[in-house]
């Protein structure tokens, strides 16, 4: 598998967990505070430079504040990275 679609299905993934912390009221919203720098370090890590950097901010801040669970950061940057930005 290309190195882009494993990164898409890591995404994916990722995101997926992030929005868990909907399943379970109250608790979830802890689980963000454990999830936030976890996202934003797993972010950094996929995409090198300024991109991974200003994505890792992003994705720690969403998880951080409550209901943006929904938005898919990763999956957003991969698009991004691979579609707008035509990276290889």
């Amino acid at each position: 598998m290309e190195n882009r679609y494993k990164k898409l299905l890591l995404g994916i993934i990722f995101d997926g967990i992030g929005m868990l912390s909907f399943t379970i009221p109250f608790l979830g919203e802890f689980s963000d505070v454990v999830w936030a720098p976890v996202a934003g370090f797993l972010m950094t890590r996929m995409y090198k430079g300024t991109i991974g950097k200003i994505g890792g901010i992003i994705a720690f801040v969403e998880e951080l504040f409550p209901l943006t669970d929904i938005i898919p950061s990763f999956t957003l940057t991969w698009i991004y990275y691979y579609i707008i930005k035509k990276g290889n």
